[in-house]
C-alpha cells in the first residue's frame, strides 16, 4: 500500500478490506440453546467492526418461501465491549420466533453503551450477513425490543429507501414490530431520569454524598468514580428501606421512598434500576458520546407529589441543557416518522422500565410526518417490560404478515382475535386491551 496516501484512507482503505474478506466468511454451527426447538441450526459469526452475529433457522426454514426476523436488542445496560454471550441472551429470550416457524438473527452491537443510529446499523448490517449467506427470504420483518424498538425505529427511517437499479428503491424491511419500546427518542425517553437524580439527591443526600467529590448530576458518575452497583443499592436502601418490606421500614425511609416514587410515578421494585440507568447510562451519553455536554434539562420542571412541594421545588438541583448536545442527541436516537411500511406495537400498560405513555410520543412523531397509517398500536393488561404473555407475539408477527402480503390492515380487536387461536399453542393467556389507548407522555413525566 503506498505509504504516502493519508492516514484516513489508509484505515479506510483497511476497514473496506477486513468487511471484503468477512464476506467469504462462512457462519460458524453450534448447538442452539435449549430453549430453541429441535432440529433448528444455530450459528456465530463475529463481525469485524466489532460485536457477534447470532443465526436460527428453524426446521426445514426455506429462503422462497420462508420469513426472517431481524431482531434489535435492548439494554444499553452494559457500556463495555460487546460480550459473545449477549446473543445467546437473546436468541434463548426470542427462541419463540424460531418456534413460530421464522429464521432469526440479531448482533450483540459492537460495543456497550448507548449509540442508537450505531446500533440500526449494526442490525441492518446483521440482515445483510443473513442473507449473504442464507439467501434473499420471502419477507424480513425487523424486531426491536425495549431501547431496541428505539434502534428498531430508527432502522426502519434510515433503511426506508436504498439504492437500486433504477435509483432509490423500498428498502429491505417489510414491516416493523416495536415490543415495550423506548420509543421517544434520547432527548425525551430519558427526562424522568434527571428528574429522579434530582429528587432522589434532595431526599436522599447520598448520591454524592456530602464528603464525596461534587458533581452536576447530568453527568451520571465522574469517569473515575469507583461506585459500584451493588454500593448504590445499599445507599438506596439506607435511605429509603426499599429492599426490606415495608414493615422493616423506618417512618422515615417510608416517607422519603414515597416522596421519590410518587413525585417520579415510578414503582419501588424499579427504582434502583432506574437509578442505575440514570447513572452508569448518563455517564455513557454525556461524557463518552457527547463530550461532557449536558443534553437533559429541568429548570423549568414543577414537581408534584410529595408532602411538601414548594419546599420540593425549592430544593431540587436544576439545570439546564447545552443546545448543541440536545441536537446530537436527537440527530442519533430521535424518530421522525419517515417510515413507509406497517409498523405494529405491544406494550404492557403497566411497564415499569419504559413506560406506556412513550407510545403516544411515537404515535405523535408519525401523525407529524404523516405516516400514521401505518402504525397500530397494540396493549396488553400486564406489568412487565422485557417479556410478556407468550401467544401474543406469534399472533402479532402473523397480523404484520397478513397486513403485508394481503392487505389486511389489523385492528387491536382482530389482533387480540389472533392471539386467542394461539393461546392453546403456546399456554399462555392473551392479555390484550383492544379499547386501550395510552395517555399523552407529558401526564407522566412532568413537561419541560
Amino acid at each position: 500500500m503506498n505509504p504516502s496516501m493519508p492516514a484516513r484512507l489508509l484505515a479506510l482503505l483497511a476497514l473496506v478490506a477486513s468487511v471484503a474478506a468477512h464476506a467469504q466468511t462462512a457462519p460458524k454451527p453450534l448447538a442452539c440453546p435449549k430453549e430453541v426447538p429441535a432440529g433448528s441450526q444455530c450459528f456465530t459469526s463475529e463481525d469485524p467492526l466489532g460485536g457477534f452475529y447470532w443465526m436460527a433457522l428453524p426446521a426445514g426454514w426455506n429462503k422462497d418461501s420462508g420469513v426472517l426476523v431481524v431482531h434489535a436488542h435492548g439494554g444499553p445496560a452494559d457500556t463495555g465491549p460487546a460480550k459473545f454471550e449477549r446473543g445467546e441472551e437473546d436468541l434463548k429470550r426470542w427462541a419463540i420466533t424460531v418456534r413460530a416457524g421464522y429464521a432469526w438473527v440479531g448482533h450483540t452491537y459492537r460495543r456497550g453503551g448507548f449509540g442508537v443510529t450505531m446500533a440500526a446499523e449494526d442490525t441492518e448490517r446483521a440482515r445483510q450477513y443473513f442473507v449473504q449467506h442464507f439467501g434473499q427470504p420471502r419477507r424480513t420483518l425487523l424486531h426491536g425490543q425495549s431501547y431496541g424498538g428505539g434502534v428498531a425505529s430508527r432502522a426502519a427511517e434510515l433503511y426506508a429507501t436504498v439504492d437500486g437499479p433504477g435509483g432509490k428503491v423500498r428498502g429491505p424491511y417489510d414491516a416493523v414490530l416495536l415490543t415495550s419500546g423506548v420509543l421517544g427518542g434520547g432527548t425525551r425517553a430519558y427526562d424522568f431520569r434527571l428528574d429522579l437524580r434530582a429528587v432522589y439527591q434532595y431526599v436522599c443526600k447520598n448520591h454524592p454524598k456530602a464528603d464525596e467529590p461534587q458533581y452536576p448530576l447530568w453527568q451520571g458518575l465522574p469517569m473515575d468514580s469507583k461506585l459500584t452497583r451493588a454500593e448504590l443499592a445499599t445507599r438506596v436502601d439506607e435511605c429509603t428501606g426499599v429492599r426490606k418490606p415495608a414493615a422493616q421500614r423506618t417512618d422515615a425511609q417510608k416517607a422519603n421512598l414515597a416522596t421519590i416514587v410518587n413525585v417520579i410515578r415510578i414503582e419501588e421494585r424499579s427504582l434502583i434500576g432506574h437509578l442505575n440507568w440514570a447513572t452508569w447510562l448518563f455517564r455513557d451519553v454525556t461524557q463518552l458520546r457527547l463530550g461532557n455536554r449536558n443534553p437533559f434539562g429541568n429548570a423549568n420542571v414543577v414537581y408534584k407529589g410529595s408532602a411538601n412541594d414548594a419546599a420540593l421545588n425549592a430544593g431540587v438541583p436544576r439545570y439546564t441543557p447545552d443546545p448543541a448536545a440536545v441536537a446530537e442527541l436527537a440527530r442519533d436516537s430521535d424518530p421522525q416518522g419517515t417510515v413507509n411500511v406497517p409498523v405494529l406495537s405491544l406494550h404492557a400498560i403497566k411497564d415499569p422500565t419504559a413506560f406506556v405513555e412513550l407510545q403516544s410520543a411515537y404515535r405523535d412523531v408519525l401523525q407529524r410526518a404523516g405516516t400514521a397509517h401505518l402504525l397500530v398500536q397494540t396493549y396488553s393488561d400486564e406489568a412487565e417490560h422485557s417479556y410478556l404473555a407468550e401467544a401474543q407475539y406469534p399472533a402479532l408477527f402473523t397480523a404484520l404478515l397478513d397486513w403485508v402480503d394481503r392487505g389486511a390492515k389489523p385492528t387491536p380487536q382482530s389482533i387480540l382475535a389472533l392471539c386467542k387461536g394461539y393461546e392453546a399453542a403456546y399456554s399462555s393467556a392473551c392479555k390484550l386491551l383492544p379499547d386501550y389507548q395510552s395517555p399523552p407522555l407529558a401526564s407522566r413525566v412532568a413537561p419541560r
